[in-house]
């Protein structure tokens, strides 16, 4: 296989500013690209990092810029900011044979290299804005603006990655991409990433749960589209069937205080614990110590939370948003609405000695399989050869 240089535009990362899911795909793909045999440049935010380092053979170039502003005005100084930096790089290392995008942050500075240096581009899209907030302020200046760059990045592409079936059908309704761009390539995850022996009594212990009280675990942004309130509004009708379960939330956003007061307007604050933002070893601690998680989602392009609850070896309760869980099988698949998701909260723990460890395990053997980075970089690769 020949070797190529790839130059991974992104605004975040594991090793430079951090914002979400988008990072750990970003690094664990390019790194497995690297082991694959090629060249990996990662155009990023700088944050608080200095300018370059190379990590696991990634060539992190970071970019410093004046972040005043409101979000648009960001990302426009941050692509003049890559764009410098790119013609440096280019003239440090050499030309560059692939030129790939992730999610509408980076696509001025895709298109302005396309155009000056006559490069064609590839754009994983992660996301969009109106999955983000369900049809919610749609019409304001900066979510026409970001829409826009959506489209614009689905337009001047040259390839379009897109993470599942049901995430593709959704960029095409908003987007009218054409089939023939369109390659889905699932996000993936390192086995044994987040699997870690703990003592599940004690770190329930050191935050007020009964050592044997079973625990369902919420992880990642709290907004519309993760429908935590959902979950929130779905716990009642959990404990008048199991009066001793817990519900632990780890994730940060605009949502998080309006949950807190909802539980305790519910009056099942007791049961409900808000951390926050966590560090890693944290999110790590409690993955491994529940007893399965919930991803409650209005929409959800992929759901990187589901690998990593599967790779601890844990049981999924999903809405339909998401795809890629297999009711029965490694999680169970309930409708967008509070009772529905008490329904299948209600059904994972009462099998909690039989049929939800077995569905764990399942989806634990998928981890090792379908979603390994090897498989994910490799099909990446298939798509890159499409424009060399």
């Amino acid at each position: 296989m020949e070797s190529l240089r790839i130059a991974m535009f992104s605004w975040e990362s594991l090793h430079s500013a951090k914002v979400g899911g988008l990072a750990p795909h970003v690094t664990e793909l390019s790194e497995q690209l690297v082991k694959l045999g090629h060249e990996v440049h990662i155009f990023t935010r700088s944050g608080w990092y200095r300018d370059y380092d190379e990590i696991n053979g990634v060539h992190y170039q970071r970019c410093s810029f004046d972040e005043s502003g409101d979000i648009i005005a960001q990302m426009n100084k941050m692509c003049d900011a890559m764009y410098s930096r790119f013609i440096q790089v280019s003239k440090d290392y050499g030309n560059f044979d692939i030129i790939h995008g992730h999610d509408w942050h980076p696509v001025n500075v895709l298109n302005r290299i396309k155009y000056e240096h006559g490069k064609n581009y590839v754009m994983t899209y992660h996301s969009t804005e109106w999955g983000r907030n369900g049809n919610v302020n749609l019409n304001s200046p900066t979510s026409n603006e970001v829409s826009h760059r959506e489209w614009l990045a689905g337009y001047e592409s040259s390839e379009v990655i897109i993470t599942s079936e049901n995430f593709k059908r959704e960029v095409q309704n908003i987007y009218s991409i054409p089939d023939y761009k369109i390659s889905v390539v699932p996000n993936g995850i390192s086995p044994g990433k987040m699997e870690k022996d703990v003592d599940s009594g004690s770190i329930k212990k050191d935050y007020g749960i009964h050592p044997y009280a079973p625990v369902v675990l919420f992880t990642g942004r709290m907004n519309y589209q993760k429908g935590p309130d959902l979950l929130v509004r779905a716990i009642p009708r959990v404990l008048d069937g199991n009066w001793g379960a817990h519900f632990v939330f780890i994730g940060e956003g605009e949502m998080r205080h309006h949950c807190q007061n909802l539980a305790n307007e519910l009056d099942i604050g007791q049961s409900c614990h808000f951390l926050g933002y966590s560090p890693d070893e944290v999110l790590k601690d409690w993955t491994n110590a529940c007893d399965m998680t919930c991803v409650p989602s209005r929409n959800e392009p992929f759901g990187i939370v589901v690998l990593e609850s599967w790779d601890a070896n844990k049981a999924v309760v999903a809405t339909d948003a998401v795809n890629i869980v297999d009711n029965y099988q490694n999680g169970l698949i309930s409708n967008r609405t509070p009772e529905s998701i008490a329904w299948g909260i209600n059904y994972a723990l009462d099998g909690l000695d039989s049929t939800t460890p077995i569905m764990g395990n399942n989806g634990k053997q998928l981890v090792k399989t379908k979603f390994s980075w090897d498989n994910i970089a490799r099909n990446t690769v298939h798509v890159y050869n499409r424009i060399t």
